[in-house]
């Protein structure tokens, strides 16, 4: 994945230092600790591809672990589209673990403190216990209960484990230290009382372990030497360090580098799910999402995202980046494997009046003219009547319209020059039918006519074309930074973001065209077919334009 001739971030420079002076004995193991709270978005594809790509770069090993502390909001099925999601991206685990899994060590972690007289379990309210925290510049109060006795917090604790107490009823805090100028430090929740089903242990806890408490101390169980975090865990790892030197445990260490921002979406799970919850998209794996599941339905390749992740590096610093470099990533990579073909999506016929009516001829079309021997080839009929473009007709061609008017003339893609004779009209005022007649001699391959036309078309033959829904995604939001500002993110949908054409014409082989695949319909765009795809429904999406519309539009 990672370029050999760029420089090194800043996380490959630590490790090699530490690998030179031989800390973690050489060794590299990082993992990706994603929570099972919804589908994995471009952000975590970022992490993803950090994690997993510094194992592999150094011989070492990722773990996915999964961080499932909190049952209320966590599901199986986010387990596995997540499971998939990391397949589907390239990479592949080399232990999948739990922080469930560790229900019972963390338990005792915390026992540990108690006995060392370093945590004590609290029956102050939320409200009492944010007052007592104090402020930036004001130290925090001690609670009345943080000089109980290492017996009764070991009591308090063990009936909160066995359920004597209501959600809410009792914590337990780390004492640390109330007027450190670290927030986090100043005697923070370690665990909580949660009467809820969990997805994978049910109901044989009531009491889960904090983020922060629960986190480093996975990581040291796991014996991680790299634990890479976005930067809002800063001021986390005092707190990450301090756990694990007073447990004695393995000295994982934690590294942080810039989250992903990106114009035109949003990258917060929580803004995700109220947009599928409120109906702005049909699902998490919609289009128009950011989500893996929605850029892989959308027609994204796993390889154009890996290159977007390497592109847009690894740094200390946030910054924005603009959506259009994922889309350029796409573009070149479909470039290279998607097999052209032709499709009409806003449809009016063509009648060559000198062609005979039952003749039927095969012309071959290049599946990928950018692959050795154009990527093999396909049989295209051609016949009488023609779908084109409304598009390349005009009734009164201006000089540089260089197709279809009267007296133009313009090549068919694979076929013949063609020359414009007339043209028809429903009681609209609508063009319902283009008369032309074929120029013989200048089948492509074999013209010799010494004619020459600026401008080329594409087609399909009438009675060969398949029909099928095309689905026309653009960007979600019509703003660049959709979560900035105090109003609701949602005043800012695009609501042109999705447009359907329920009747366009594609050539008849597309009949058989694959889930996953890339297509490129000439001067169209390119598409991938839809899971809701059925034979005799055929669902097309269109992945990216052919150029960055968007650009063309900001210059307006």
């Amino acid at each position: 994945m990672m370029s050999e001739d760029r420089s090194l971030n800043f996380i490959e420079e630590i490790i090699e230092e530490d690998i030179k002076s031989g800390k973690h004995g050489g060794n590299v193991i990082t993992r990706f600790p994603p929570e099972p709270n919804g589908y994995l978005h471009i952000g975590h594809a970022k992490s993803i591809c950090l994690n997993f790509g510094l194992a592999q770069r150094y011989g070492g090993k990722t773990n996915l672990r999964f961080d499932d502390t909190n049952p209320e909001t966590e599901e199986t099925e986010y387990v596995e589209s997540i499971k998939y999601d990391v397949q589907w991206l390239g990479f592949e685990w080399a232990e999948e673990l739990y922080t469930s899994d560790y229900f019972d060590k963390l338990y005792s972690f915390a026992v540990k403190l108690i006995e060392k007289g370093l945590a004590y379990v609290d029956d102050s309210t939320s409200e009492e216990i944010a007052g007592q925290k104090g402020t930036p510049t004001e130290p925090g109060v001690p609670s009345r209960y943080r000089d109980r006795s290492v017996e009764e917090n070991l009591r308090l604790f063990s009936d909160m484990k066995a359920g004597v107490y209501r959600d809410g009823e009792k914590v337990l805090r780390a004492k640390i230290d109330l007027a450190s100028p670290n927030m986090h430090m100043r005697d923070p929740i370690i665990y909580r009382i949660k009467h809820a089903h969990h997805h994978r242990t049910g109901d044989n806890w009531c009491i889960y372990p904090m983020y922060d408490f629960a986190h480093g101390q996975s990581d040291a169980i796991e014996k991680i030497t790299h634990s890479v975090c976005t930067l809002e865990f800063i001021p986390h790892r005092p707190l990450y360090d301090w756990f694990i030197e007073q447990l004695e445990i393995y000295p994982s260490k934690q590294y942080e580098f810039a989250r992903l921002n990106m114009t035109y979406t949003v990258m917060s799970k929580r803004k995700l799910l109220q947009l599928v919850n409120d109906g702005y998209v049909t699902g998490w794996d919609d289009p128009r999402m950011l989500t893996i599941s929605g850029l892989r339905r959308r027609g994204y390749t796993a390889a154009s995202i890996r290159e977007f992740c390497e592109r847009i590096g690894v740094a200390k610093r946030e910054n924005i980046i603009d959506v259009s470099l994922l889309e350029f990533c796409v573009r070149e990579d479909l470039n290279k494997r998607a097999w052209r073909r032709m499709a009409v999506l806003d449809p009016i016929r063509l009648v060559l009046t000198n062609y005979p009516e039952d003749q039927v001829e095969i012309f071959q079309g290049e599946n990928n003219p950018e692959e050795e021997n154009g990527g093999g080839s396909r049989e295209i009929p051609f016949s009488r009547e023609l779908w084109i473009e409304r598009e390349d007709f005009m009734e009164n061609p201006s000089r540089k319209f260089f197709r279809l008017g009267v007296g133009l003339m313009v090549r068919l893609k694979n076929a013949y020059i063609i020359k414009c004779d007339d043209f028809r009209k429903d009681e609209a005022g609508n063009i319902t039918e283009v008369h032309c007649t074929v120029v013989w001699g200048t089948r492509s391959g074999e013209d010799n006519s010494g004619l020459s036309v600026k401008g080329t078309i594409h087609w399909v033959s009438v009675p060969h074309a398949k029909t099928a829904e095309v689905r026309l995604y653009d960007r979600l939001f019509r703003v660049e930074d959709p979560g900035s500002g105090e109003g609701d993110f949602k005043e800012y949908v695009n609501t042109e973001s999705l447009q359907v054409i329920p009747g366009a014409y594609i050539e008849q082989d597309m009949a058989t065209a694959e889930v996953g695949k890339g297509y490129q319909f000439i001067r169209k765009g390119y598409f991938t077919l839809d899971k809701e795809s059925t034979p005799e429904k055929l669902v097309f999406n269109r992945t990216v334009t052919l150029r960055d519309a968007w650009a063309k539009e900001m210059k307006k």
